[in-house]
């Protein structure tokens, strides 16, 4: 399934990670980390080091479980838990000492928050972006659903230099050839104009994201 992401985007992923510890704060080392997406059955795993922190990258956008098994605490398990594109949420369990066949339950509610950055960020999602309605198809209006972003003037930016489903759209105030725009986490920006390369008909399109404000040094200048 393809992901768009469009102005300062990370890709078409999400992360997870964090760090397990005992009910004293102090880090589990060698705790088995799961983390399986509740539609396609799919699963990754990893395992927490010495500071008992894990990291779980590059995980499509979806509904998850998380599971945390360690020897001589119960299990943890999350249900409820919905990653968007580009979001890196960070969940740190904390383990009761017991058995292993002993199991903490816990019921999310919806997509998780994520607050490790400042960054402002919306969503569209596939249900948004295959019953809206879309004058020839081209996803790239939905960006205007999105706070602060407008149509701006094309200039000499797109026309028979460029393509005919490129826009140019002002985020945030920014100028319209200021938007990195990503496809699967990899550059989609043309290199002459700045702006947006065709994009795949919304059918095919998961969800995309558009960012804005202080970004991270992964998205470049």
């Amino acid at each position: 399934m393809t992901t768009l992401t469009l102005p300062a985007q990370t890709g078409g992923t999400a992360s997870l990670q964090g760090a397990i510890t005992d009910p004293t704060g102090a880090a589990i080392a060698g705790a088995n980390v799961t983390i399986t997406n509740t539609d396609t059955k799919v699963a990754r795993n990893t395992v927490t080091d010495t500071e008992g922190r894990y990291s779980l990258p590059n995980i499509p956008p979806g509904p998850y479980s998380l599971t945390v098994s360690a020897t001589s605490f119960k299990g943890y398990s999350q249900t409820g838990l919905v990653l968007e594109v580009g979001s890196s949420i960070t969940i740190n369990p904390s383990l009761s000492v017991g058995t292993s066949t002993e199991t903490v339950e816990v019921a999310a509610s919806g997509v998780a928050i994520e607050t490790e950055s400042a960054t402002y960020k919306q969503v569209i999602d596939q249900k948004r972006i295959t019953e809206l309605p879309l004058n020839g198809r081209q996803a790239t209006q939905l960006v205007l659903l999105t706070g602060g972003s407008v149509v701006a003037p094309s200039s000499d930016m797109v026309g028979s230099k460029n393509y005919i489903t490129s826009v140019v759209i002002s985020v945030a105030g920014s100028q319209g050839n200021y938007n990195n725009y990503l496809l699967d986490g990899g550059g989609y920006t043309d290199n002459f104009t700045n702006v947006n390369l065709p994009f795949p008909f919304p059918d095919a399109l998961q969800e995309f994201s558009v960012e804005s404000n202080s970004l991270p040094a992964r998205n470049g200048l």
